[in-house]
């Protein structure tokens, strides 16, 4: 698959809706929207419905979120130049290319060897590449490189994951979907010290299951 123009026409389309429509407001998660081909993270069936908000099936049974659900993640996480960002679940590799080119310094873990396999691959084709991406379970996250200034997990936790946390900087943040169900409550962490936190709640979603572990 190519990058069309038709494709770049539709990603405008998709940034005003997210403005207009959902509200987001951080102008670098809009721009990165913009920037990064999210019809090529999917399979080409699903390549003329790309650009509409819709989540779709991936590799290994798992999905691509909405376009949505990535900015709202993103907006939350306060991105700035240069952040160290843990992303627990890389998935078809979409949501990191998208902080990658918000020129964040992203280190991803995917336990799914398939998705690992074929994010690793998509995210070089497209030159974005982060520092560090990691087959492994996410649940340990990547204590060799921490502290990070932020953490990004992209599957439903049904416990509060505490070795993340330890992995957070002072100040940091964690945004994490949380639930015993198929829907979760997004929440956002603010590591106040190391044993303080604050929690900020923004509504029901629904993501794959947070799972320990790999699957070979």
């Amino acid at each position: 698959m190519q990058d069309t123009f038709v494709h770049k026409g539709k990603r405008k389309i998709l940034v005003e809706y997210l403005r207009e429509k959902i509200g987001i407001l951080d102008q670098k998660v809009l721009k990165a929207i913009n920037e990064v081909p999210r019809h090529l993270f999917l399979e080409s069936i699903f390549e003329d419905f790309a650009y509409e908000d819709r989540a779709f099936p991936i590799l290994a049974r798992q999905t691509i979120s909405h376009p949505s659900t990535v900015a709202e993640q993103t907006e939350l996480l306060e991105v700035q130049d240069k952040e160290k960002i843990l992303e627990i679940g890389t998935g078809s590799g979409y949501q990191a290319a998208v902080l990658v080119a918000m020129n964040a310094w992203v280190y991803t873990v995917e336990r799914q060897k398939d998705l690992f396999d074929f994010s690793q691959r998509k995210l070089r084709e497209l030159h974005l590449r982060p520092k560090f991406q990691s087959f492994g379970d996410g649940f340990a996250g990547l204590p060799t490189f921490a502290p990070f200034d932020k953490i990004l997990v992209t599957c439903g936790a049904e416990i509060l994951p505490t070795e993340l946390l330890k992995q957070l900087k002072i100040g940091g943040k964690m945004v994490i979907p949380m639930g015993k169900t198929d829907e979760q409550i997004l929440y956002r962490f603010t590591k106040v010290s190391e044993t303080e936190f604050e929690k900020e709640e923004f509504g029901a979603y629904k993501f794959v299951p947070m799972l320990n572990n790999t699957n070979k």
